[in-house]
């Protein structure tokens, strides 16, 4: 069992960060918000959990140890498969998921890209009891230092995870363009908004490997 690992990061892009460990290039599995914090050269540290299949062995990499045990329990929901749970805490946070659960608001996991209204529901029931609503919802830990704007780090996140650039570049103007205080918000609560704006429309089946 890997728990966690610490090393240079040789790249973060999209939805998979490489850090190098002991001379070794691992690839990570990580949320877009996540990659956007790591900086190329520096030295970062993630918790991680391995998943083995027959066929692999992917390691997944968490910024906080809430979001690792949620996406934990995620995935030990029936029709919920990885890429799903990486899905969900690329749009909500581990408190909102916990708000949610306690709110029975099924509707904010059918947002997420393969997950269906039933296996939406079957999270409310199986997550009931298992997470816990935080008094403030924290920010993220680990963010990357102001080099381009937040919409074009945005973007960038995006087209890495296979959204064409004039998608990217129009979900991102107008949810700017829909923001009470556009100039506020940072990279990691601009992508939640258009990731949750995209909806599953980039990807419509269900995941279950």
């Amino acid at each position: 069992m890997i728990s966690s690992v610490r090393g240079l990061v040789l790249s973060a892009v999209g939805s998979t960060a490489v850090l190098e460990v002991g001379g070794v290039g691992l690839a990570v599995q990580v949320t877009p918000t996540t990659a956007l914090g790591l900086r190329h050269g520096s030295e970062a540290r993630l918790l991680t959990t391995l998943l083995v299949r027959e066929d692999s062995l992917t390691l997944y990499g968490f910024a906080t140890a809430d979001e690792l045990s949620v996406f934990e329990l995620l995935i030990g929901v029936t029709g919920v498969g990885p890429k799903s749970a990486l899905g969900v805490l690329a749009v909500l946070t581990p408190n909102q998921v916990a708000q949610a659960v306690a709110g029975e608001d099924d509707a904010v996991f059918r947002k997420v890209s393969g997950i269906g209204p039933k296996t939406a529901k079957l999270i409310i029931l199986s997550l009931a009891g298992k997470v816990v609503v935080s008094a403030v919802d924290g920010a993220p830990r680990t963010r990357r230092p102001a080099v381009a704007s937040p919409a074009a780090s945005v973007q960038a996140a995006l087209i890495g995870l296979g959204w064409s650039e004039r998608v990217a570049e129009e979900a991102v103007r107008e949810t700017l363009a829909e923001a009470a205080e556009p100039d506020l918000i940072g990279v990691a609560a601009l992508l939640r908004l258009v990731l949750a704006r995209l909806g599953p429309a980039h990807q419509a089946s269900e995941d279950r490997q």
